[in-house]
């Protein structure tokens, strides 16, 4: 395929190939990081059964951190084990393997 119409030489081609790659790579990287809340929402969600939604841990992410999302994140899951009565923890009980029963 012969480019001589744009007037573009070998060096101009390259250069624009180089472009165009730096740019989609920069796609793909502003791509990755603008989804990052929306990944960790699914992980979380099928690992622990709590449902968050993208907007908040993009919220809580700005206003404390990875600090501020962790300790939300262990405040749920506090409640979440303090609202089912049946389970009582106490320092000498043992743990809690009926989860990895239900494995399929």
């Amino acid at each position: 395929m012969d480019l001589d119409f744009l007037g573009l030489g070998p060096a101009a081609l390259y250069q624009l190939g180089a472009v165009a790659a730096i740019a989609l790579l920069l796609f793909i990287l502003i791509a990755s990081f603008m989804s990052r809340s929306k990944v960790f929402c699914q992980y979380l969600r099928h690992m622990t059964g709590l449902d968050l939604k993208p907007a908040t841990v993009m919220r809580l992410y700005k206003k404390g951190g990875k600090g501020g999302v962790r300790d939300h994140l262990i405040d749920l899951l506090i409640r979440e084990d303090l609202a089912d009565t049946s389970r009582v923890v106490t320092p000498d009980s043992k743990p809690d393997l009926s989860i990895f029963n239900n494995v399929k």
